[in-house]
């Protein structure tokens, strides 16, 4: 039996090591990003066009969702919302895999959620070559401002993650977590 060779897309979602500097991945991702520009180039009172732009720009996107301007995003496609979310300003997603945001979920200004990670070895950084982990947040989660959460990171249902706080690792559901690295101090 023949074995398909995976597509770059496929690799992307895999956690595999894949080269990132590919000619079709950048077409896209500038198409995506002429997106991003103008979504953050609206009124703050256009609610309407922005709705239009991030439908145009994110994987999905439930009822009643704000994002406040400026919004960076590596791609846009790969950051699913549900429903009631709302997201202060200056967000960067790098989701060059899955971000996974439940329902009811407050995020901060100056969040960073990653998915991209490099390997350590600098000669496949030099080659391109980086892995992707996907991120997921739960239902009902607060993100403080400033949070950085880094690849493969799942937060619970319920939590809420201080200010400030690099979030390396998973964090459960029901719980109060900060700190670099981020660890539950109270349970809710």
């Amino acid at each position: 039996m023949e074995m398909r060779k995976k597509t770059i897309e496929e690799m992307m979602k895999s956690g595999e090591m894949y080269n990132s500097s590919d000619d079709a991945l950048y077409e896209e991702q500038w198409r995506l990003n002429d997106i991003v520009y103008d979504y953050n180039q609206t009124r703050p009172s256009d609610r309407e066009r922005q709705q239009r732009l991030l439908h145009n720009l994110l994987g999905g996107i439930g009822e009643h969702c704000v994002i406040e301007p400026p919004l960076r995003a590596s791609w846009g496609k790969n950051t699913y919302l549900g429903d009631d979310v709302y997201v202060n300003f200056n967000l960067t997603l790098v989701d060059d895999t899955d971000i996974c945001i439940g329902d009811g979920v407050m995020i901060g200004p100056n969040v960073t959620i990653a998915t991209a990670a490099h390997p350590l070895d600098a000669g496949l950084r030099r080659q391109g070559m980086q892995m992707n982990r996907p991120v997921t947040i739960g239902s009902g989660a607060w993100i403080g401002a400033g949070v950085i959460i880094l690849p493969g990171v799942t937060i619970g249902e319920n939590t809420t993650i201080g200010a400030g706080s690099i979030v390396t690792n998973d964090i459960p559901a029901d719980v109060v977590a900060y700190g670099n690295p981020c660890r539950v101090r109270k349970e809710l």
